[in-house]
C-alpha cells in the first residue's frame, strides 16, 4: 500500500514580550506569564491574590519603563529576532512550513498550530528555544502543545526537542562566539550567566542547573584554560535561587582583582529585556561602580545564519530519529 505523503512543519517557540511597552500591555503579558503554574508553583489560593491584588497593580508600570529602554521601531528585540530566525531557517527547508510562536504573547502556540493545521502539517517538529530543559519553560510550552490537541480528532506526528544544552553544533556555536571576542579583548574572566529557577524546583526534580553545567562544561572544552564561573540571573520573588547571582558575583570581582570581565549569556539565544537592560546596563553598572575596568557582552545569536542551521540540524535528526523508529 502506498504511503501518504506527509507535510511536515517545524514551530519554533520562544517565552514571548509585550505588545507595546506601556502598562496596559505589559500587565496583559505579566498577566499570563506570571499566572502560568510552570513558571509561579506556588499553590494557586496563596499565589494568585498576590498576582491579582499586588504584583499586577504594582510590577507593570516599572516594567513598561525598562521594555521602553530596549524598545526599536520595529518593536521587541526578542519578536524581532524570533522572527527573523524562523525566516531564516525557512529558506534552509522551503519544502516545510516554519513558523514561530509565543507562549505568553502573539502570536500564540494555540494560533499558530492552527494555521499549520489549515496548511496541511502531517508532520510537526517543536523546538523550544531554550538550549538547557526546564519545567520553568520547554515544559511548559510542551503543555501548551498537548492542551491544543487534547480533544483534536486528527493530530500530527509530533516530534518535540525538548533539550539541545550539550548538542555539538550548539556547543561549537556558543564556543565560537566567545573565541571570536577574546580575539578582540584580554580579559581577567568569563562569566557564562543563565536565567535562575527557584531552589524549590530543583528539589522536586527540575535538572536545569545539571543541563547549564553541561553547557558550560563542554563549552569551556573548546575555549581553552581561561579562568570562568558560571552563575544564574533574572531573580524573582523571596524564594531562594540558584546562586551564585550574577549581579552579586559581578559587584565582587573587582575587589578580587578580576577588574576586566566577558559576560556570555547561553540560555537565551534572542537579545531581550533579560540581556539588554539586566545584563547590558544593569549589571554593567554593578560592575563598573564597584571598580571594574572593562566589561564586554556578548551578545545571544540573534540574527546569525549559524544559528537557524543549527535548528535545522536538530529538526531534520528529530525527524529521522522517528522515521528509524518506525521502521525496525
Amino acid at each position: 500500500m502506498e504511503q501518504p505523503i506527509r507535510k511536515k512543519g517545524i514551530l519554533i517557540a520562544n517565552l514571548g514580550t509585550p505588545d507595546k511597552p506601556e502598562k496596559k500591555e505589559v500587565r496583559a503579558f505579566l498577566k499570563r506569564f506570571l499566572g502560568d503554574s510552570r513558571v509561579i508553583d506556588t499553590p494557586r489560593w496563596l499565589w494568585l491574590p498576590l498576582l491579582h491584588g499586588i504584583i499586577l497593580n504594582t510590577r507593570p508600570k516599572k516594567s513598561a519603563l525598562l521594555y521602553k529602554e530596549i524598545w526599536r521601531e520595529a518593536g521587541s528585540p526578542l519578536l524581532i529576532y524570533t522572527k527573523a530566525q524562523a525566516e531564516l531557517l525557512q529558506n534552509l527547508v522551503p519544502n516545510q512550513v516554519v513558523r514561530f510562536a509565543m507562549s505568553y504573547s502573539h502570536p500564540d502556540i494555540p494560533s499558530v498550530l492552527a494555521e499549520m493545521e489549515a496548511e496541511g502539517v502531517t508532520d510537526l517538529t517543536v523546538i523550544p528555544l531554550y538550549p538547557q530543559y526546564s519545567t520553568t519553560t520547554t515544559a511548559s510550552i510542551y503543555d501548551s502543545i498537548a492542551t491544543y490537541y487534547l480533544n483534536s480528532q486528527k493530530i500530527p506526528t509530533i516530534h518535540f526537542v525538548s533539550d539541545y544544552s550539550d548538542h555539538p553544533l550548539y556547543i561549537q556555536l556558543v564556543a565560537s562566539q566567545i573565541k571570536e571576542a577574546l580575539k578582540e579583548h584580554d580579559i581577567d574572566q568569563l562569566l557564562f550567566s543563565y536565567h535562575g529557577i527557584p531552589v524549590s524546583y530543583v528539589e522536586k526534580g527540575d535538572d536545569y542547573p545539571i543541563k547549564c553545567q553541561q553547557t558550560t562544561k563542554a563549552v569551556m572544552q573548546l575555549v581553552g584554560d581561561i579562568p570562568y564561573i558560571k552563575t544564574y540571573q533574572s531573580k524573582f520573588g523571596p524564594s531562594e535561587w540558584l546562586t551564585p547571582a550574577t549581579d552579586a558575583t559581578l559587584k565582587a570581582l573587582p575587589s578580587k582583582g578580576i577588574k576586566r570581565v566577558m559576560v556570555i549569556t547561553p540560555g537565551f539565544v534572542s537579545d531581550c529585556l533579560e540581556t539588554i537592560e539586566e545584563i547590558e546596563s544593569e549589571n554593567y553598572g554593578y560592575f563598573m561602580e564597584n571598580g571594574g575596568i572593562e566589561f564586554h557582552y556578548i551578545h545571544p545569536f540573534n540574527e546569525d545564519p549559524r544559528f537557524a542551521e543549527l535548528i535545522k540540524t536538530l529538526a531534520v535528526e528529530q525527524q529521522s530519529n522517528e522515521i528509524e523508529k518506525e521502521s525496525l
